[in-house]
Order: structure tokens, then C-alpha cells, then sequence
């Protein structure tokens, strides 16, 4: 089942619910007691040889060459 990360906007607590993508945006009281919370958005990382970045290369990714190995082998 799904967990969701919910900040109650009373007292600044964020904590996390478990429940069905159904039932996601239904009211969930923090700990502390209070009604007025909100779901927060999920963050998501991207890690790789693209988001690295390179100057060689406006898509960040290596500069020279080309084909299967970067174009050391003339292949690209």
C-alpha cells in the first residue's frame, strides 16, 4: 500500500500515511490533533551520466567523439 507524506499546516509536523491511491486524498489529522493538513507532492531524484552535465556537451553528456566508446576507437 502506498505511504504519503502529509504536513499539518497548524503546527508545521510532517509525517507519513499509509492507505490505497482511492483513498490518497482523504483527510489524515496529525498526531498532535489537528484537522488542516495537506498532502504533499512527492519528490523524485534523477542521478546519471545526464544529469551530471558536461561543458562539452549541451545534454550533459561527454564531449568528443562518439559510437560505443566515447569515439577513442574511431568507431563513432
Amino acid at each position: 500500500m502506498p505511504r504519503y507524506d502529509v504536513r499539518c499546516r497548524a503546527c508545521g509536523t510532517t509525517f507519513e500515511v499509509q492507505r490505497s491511491m482511492a483513498a490518497a486524498d482523504d483527510p489524515a489529522p496529525c498526531p498532535q490533533g489537528h484537522d488542516d493538513t495537506v498532502r504533499l507532492l512527492p519528490t523524485i531524484a534523477v542521478t546519471g551520466i545526464a544529469g551530471a552535465g558536461s561543458a562539452g556537451s549541451p545534454m550533459g553528456m561527454p564531449a568528443g567523439g562518439g559510437g560505443c566508446c566515447g569515439g577513442a576507437c574511431g568507431c563513432g
